[in-house]
């Protein structure tokens, strides 16, 4: 597959009902696939809080801030970028918002504890580092999202953060996204448990190509 930023910004786009959907039914808020088609043209659904709506169209801003960056060649792995996405993303959900986490966190379902929140901007900078020496684009970017989640460089709406920045850079470089299925919740949330304790990627890395969408990459490889 020959990277095309153009062609996979178009396609990624064209999926941003479905990212947003599976990305709040994650969490637990029921939404169908034309219930947030409908909430993303700016017309209220009915039978659901307007908390749950405003987590749906933070999701669907910082995707709209995703692509505009990515397209004006702005997009990049920085503290200060990752908190502005954030500011956009857990507006209003998270305890805090654009700004690294100032306490402690824990992880349910799991002993292990994430850094301490002095230590962040070190761990944020090795992050990078190790980022930079892998080759292939596909590892790099899924290597941001599981240590950022494992990280937890925020209050909440970490794992989700760490999805935005491995698209945004797979698609900055000419690739596909990828999209977490709702329907594979179960099989997600048992590997990242396993990732948490271990820190190794190989299981998640392999799970997370498994959803590419094949259909996007006939596309891209047209």
């Amino acid at each position: 597959m020959k990277p095309n930023k153009a062609k996979a910004i178009m396609l990624a786009k064209r999926q941003l009902a479905e990212f947003v959907c599976d990305a709040v039914n994650l969490e637990g808020i029921n939404f169908t696939l034309p219930e947030i088609q409908t909430l993303l043209d700016g017309i209220t659904v009915g039978g659901h809080k307007l908390a749950d709506q405003q987590i749906a169209l933070n999701q669907a801003d910082a995707w709209r801030a995703l692509f505009e960056w990515v397209e004006k060649d702005q997009f990049g792995i920085t503290p200060e970028k990752v908190c502005a996405l954030h500011r956009i993303a857990a507006k209003e959900e998270a305890l805090d918002w654009g700004r690294f986490r100032t306490g402690g966190v824990t992880i349910a379902g799991t002993d292990y504890m994430p850094p301490q929140a002095d230590s962040l901007p070190e761990w944020f900078e090795r992050m990078v580092d190790e980022a930079s020496k892998i080759s292939d684009i596909y590892d790099r970017a899924i290597h941001f999202f599981l240590t950022m989640a494992r990280c937890q460089f925020f209050y909440d709406v970490n794992k989700r953060m760490g999805r935005f920045i491995m698209n945004g850079l797979l698609l900055s470089c000419g690739y596909p996204a990828i999209n977490l299925p709702a329907r594979r919740q179960l099989e997600f949330n048992q590997l990242m448990l396993g990732f948490y304790e271990t820190a190794d990627q190989k299981d998640m890395n392999t799970f997370l190509r498994s959803c590419l969408d094949e259909k996007v990459i006939k596309i891209m490889k047209e």
